[in-house]
């Protein structure tokens, strides 16, 4: 009789499973509108599964023969991706409470998204990678697409659905290609196989699949064509969803595979990485001066701050590791205070998205004015705040690894994306007022004054956040 595998590790994501079901169900008999109140119970599991998963730290453990795998860099990437999903589900909450919009799936399928997200961190093979991935987009399309009757909505969904499902295709045969080359799906058994490096061309030309169907998870260049229509199409908090968890998870993703498995072919992988992070970071620099919508603007900033990340990983060092997933905490909390302040952006109870109607609010709104700046200056990596840091330790990785080409471009298009970023604190400061946007509701305001209070004291402060990055990147190079 065979007997049953240990639960313990995948505990959190069997209990979120478990009170997704219970949540549809609350929501399909509730006659009145439950999004409230589902978002705020979404948000409390979510913080139970952090809790269970953040008791369990430090220890090594395997489950489901060998398909699942919890450590120290599994924890701190869930912890991250939970933080993303439950401070944007606080904005779904807002969201429904001033445009009176009645959607109780939108939390239901936000949570079930993050279920995806976090077994795709712990995936120990090719096929509970693809399990995880599945569940992780199947949700986002729906999500992207959830206001059926606008036309902007659906025609983002049916975008985002149909590329999603070419580059599910190309992750498929990719991972078909290895499996046919070295005979195993499992990452221990990829990286035994993948101990010749370049003399294994069938396994080398699956990893460029494998790379590019992930690459399109996480919008890089060229595979972001989806990113700004679906940002633009999407409600603001969906959006802002859309610009965090799922990117966490994605680069956790990258740095599970391509330093596991295929960390013997690093010489190979390396060259793609490099050539997706030079386009990522000119590309989101270059296309997003022209935008005058807010949302496609930050489309275009996420693919650029995409492109800083992988910088980090194409070092293939533990201190590229490190620097990129330190830079994941405080890309959350930039993308989740700018999306609070795009949610705050309503004219006589309508949104407004032109940055334009941002015209004079340091004299109509100065709070929020001066913490937008905080993290429009964040994210152009001036210090003192916290950006500089995110930047300063992915660069100084790709320094040290000899990226030297990598890194300069790197600092060029941060040094250009500067200019739409200031361009949005001198429209703020020194344009003539616009009609006066209402005042943000108290979850939100606390959501923006938190993000850009953070900027600073995670500039000031930086190393136990950095540290735990590091002990994080250590476990993904046990040797």
């Amino acid at each position: 009789m065979t007997a049953l595998p240990d639960f313990a590790p995948a505990l959190p994501e069997i209990v979120l499973l478990i009170a997704g079901m219970v949540y549809l169900l609350f929501g399909v008999l509730r006659d009145e509108d439950s999004t409230q109140v589902l978002s705020w119970a979404t948000i409390a599991i979510m913080a139970v599964a952090g809790v269970m998963i953040y008791r369990a730290s430090g220890a090594t453990a395997t489950t489901f023969g060998g398909l699942f795998l919890v450590n120290s860099f599994t924890t701190y990437a869930k912890l991250l991706t939970l933080l993303g999903a439950g401070l944007t589900l606080v904005m779904v909450n807002s969201w429904a409470h001033t445009a009176g919009t009645a959607r109780f799936e939108i939390p239901i399928l936000v949570l079930f998204s993050t279920v995806g997200m976090l077994l795709m961190i712990s995936a120990n093979d090719l096929i509970a990678l693809y399990v995880g991935l599945e569940l992780q987009s199947l949700s986002l399309y729906v999500l992207a697409a959830v206001h059926r009757n606008d036309l902007r909505a659906t025609e983002a969904g049916v975008k985002y659905f149909v590329l999603g499902a070419l580059a599910s295709g190309l992750l498929l045969y990719g991972a078909s290609l290895v499996y046919g080359f070295a005979g195993t799906t499992t990452f221990a058994g990829l990286a035994e196989a993948t101990k010749g490096g370049a003399d294994n061309i069938g396994v080398l030309i699956g990893i460029v699949f494998v790379i590019s169907g992930l690459a399109f998870k996480v919008s890089a260049v060229p595979f972001h064509m989806w990113t700004p229509d679906v940002y633009e199409g999407a409600p603001t908090p969906i959006t802002a969803f859309f610009s965090v968890a799922p990117k966490i998870a994605g680069l956790a993703l990258f740095l599970r595979v391509l330093y596991g498995p295929f960390g013997p072919m690093l010489a190979q992988w390396q060259q793609v990485i490099e050539a997706i992070a030079i386009l990522s970071m000119a590309w989101g620099a270059i296309a997003a001066i022209a935008q005058r919508n807010v949302k496609r603007l930050m489309a275009y900033s996420s693919i650029g701050n995409l492109g800083y990340a992988l910088v980090g990983l194409a070092s293939g060092t533990m201190e590229g590791a490190r620097g990129l997933l330190f830079f994941m905490l405080i890309y959350i909390l930039m993308n989740v205070g700018t999306f609070a302040c795009i949610l705050s952006m309503r004219v006589n109870g309508k949104p407004v998205e032109d940055i334009s109607a941002l015209s004079g609010l340091s004299k109509t709104r100065p709070l929020t004015a001066l913490a937008l700046a905080a993290l429009m200056f964040s994210m152009s990596g001036i210090p003192p705040l916290a950006g500089f840091w995110g930047k300063f330790y992915i660069f100084m990785a790709g320094v040290n690894a000899g990226l030297y080409t990598l890194s300069v471009v790197g600092v060029l298009s941060s040094a250009v994306a500067a200019f739409y970023y200031l361009r949005i604190i001198k429209v703020m400061y020194f344009d003539e007022p616009a009609p006066a946007l209402e005042t943000p509701d108290t979850s939100t305001s606390i959501l923006i004054g938190a993000a850009s209070i953070a900027m600073l004291l995670l500039f000031i402060v930086p190393s136990p956040i950095a540290n735990s990055a590091a002990v994080a990147a250590k476990s993904l190079f046990p040797g």
